[in-house]
């Protein structure tokens, strides 16, 4: 397959994170041509899509549109995928996964539409070379994805195979961790950029700030990864794919400043800090954090001004909510009392018990958490006194 055939790439996020997906591609220099709830679509070929693999903080998957036609019966579906030169994308002795999104009344069951598929690539195959391909759910060779709506349907090359937010770090999750990619996407909320300092206590497994020491020191979080979906495809360069890494790979300058502001992640539960500690060093930023056992309230604040951001629990699967509702409105006074001039957040899947934190939010922005409707609220710490100080709490429901 020629990875230089320019194409239609779909890149894929969580709900409500389309808009900053948009925002990476555009800082770029990638012209994106639509925008949709679940991800965005943009011009451009294979080996493009081997950089935005690495590039991209907020993407779960990067497609590349192999064949696009009206379908209106899942024969018409064989017969329209067996005419595909599969034989210039799949090795016959390769391993092929099929994947599918299917809303059309003549399927009832979305295997069979993954059965009918398989079916015409590797029976296609077969007719070439006399093989075929095994196949099976890992995503360990080609991922080919079915979207079939109404009367349409789409192949894609999934490229990425593993979901992008599998950096490959965090081999200590701890307990309900964030996905790396909805941890990308708070700081980006936030507004971190790496050039002022950040707190994270009640930090878990670390990965808020491991995401912030990549964001900060500029390495792509793809260069973490050994394997993506795209080494299997035919044609695949290694000469090339070796000259992308090593020219995103961020460049050591003897005057550069190798440390950012401080990043400072803190957690009173010692297995969280013991997986902290484990996932920076896989990494490879453990130099850049600083971690303390510690109560939320007494994590240790630099002098400068910067972001602050909690994670709580929820009191749906981990906490007690009775318990929970005075440790917010212990967040509420930590904020007032050590964080005055900080740009303050907390991440929470629990409206109610967010209402204990006493403060007026600044933005609430709707996001989800594994299957939990949460929402990012921002409050502005002011310095001194301010009229808002005194006001009632306001939290979208």
């Amino acid at each position: 397959m020629d990875f230089s055939t320019p194409g239609k790439l779909r890149l894929t996020c969580a709900h409500g994170q389309a808009d900053l997906l948009r925002d990476e591609l555009l800082s770029y220099g990638i012209e994106v041509d639509h925008v949709d709830a679940t991800g965005i679509e943009c011009t451009g070929s294979l080996s493009e899509a081997m950089r935005l693999n690495v590039l991209s903080r907020i993407a779960i998957r990067v497609l590349y549109l192999l064949e696009s036609f009206s379908c209106d019966h899942p024969d018409r579906l064989y017969e329209n995928a067996s005419a595909f030169e599969w034989e210039t994308v799949i090795p016959a002795d390769g391993y092929l996964t099929i994947t599918s999104t299917v809303k059309h009344p003549s399927i009832d069951n979305t295997m069979f539409a993954n059965l009918r598929l398989k079916d015409a690539i590797v029976d296609r195959i077969r007719s070439v070379s006399g093989k075929r391909p095994d196949t099976g759910p890992r995503r360990s060779g080609i991922v080919v994805h079915l979207h079939w709506h109404g009367d349409h349907a789409m192949i894609w090359l999934d490229t990425s195979g593993e979901k992008l937010s599998d950096r490959g770090y965090r081999r200590m999750p701890h307990r309900a961790p964030l996905r790396e990619t909805l941890a990308a996407a708070i700081l980006r909320h936030s507004g971190y950029d790496g050039t002022a300092p950040l707190v994270v206590p009640m930090c878990g497994s670390g990965t808020l700030a491991i995401e912030a020491a990549l964001m900060a020191t500029g390495r792509p979080p793809g260069l973490l990864r050994n394997t993506f979906a795209f080494q299997q495809v035919l044609g695949f360069d290694k000469d090339a794919w070796a000259d992308i890494r090593r020219e995103l790979k961020p460049r050591k300058s003897r005057h550069a400043r190798h440390r950012p502001p401080p990043i400072i992640a803190s957690d009173i539960d010692p297995a969280a800090i013991a997986a902290t500690r484990q996932n920076a060093e896989t990494a490879g930023v453990s130099h850049l954090i600083d971690i303390h056992t510690c109560d939320f309230a007494d994590t240790p604040m630099p002098d400068n001004p910067g972001h602050i951001i909690l994670h709580p629990e929820y009191g749906l699967r981990l906490g007690c909510a009775t318990d929970l509702r005075t440790t917010y409105a212990r967040m509420g006074d930590f904020f007032k009392q050590n964080c005055q001039g900080w740009s303050g957040w907390i991440f929470t899947g629990n409206l109610e018990l967010a209402k204990a934190v006493g403060l007026r939010t600044s933005c609430r922005l709707p996001m989800r958490h594994a299957d939990v409707d949460a929402r990012l609220l921002g409050y502005e710490l002011w310095s001194g006194k301010h009229p808002k100080t005194h006001a009632s709490p306001q939290v979208e429901t």
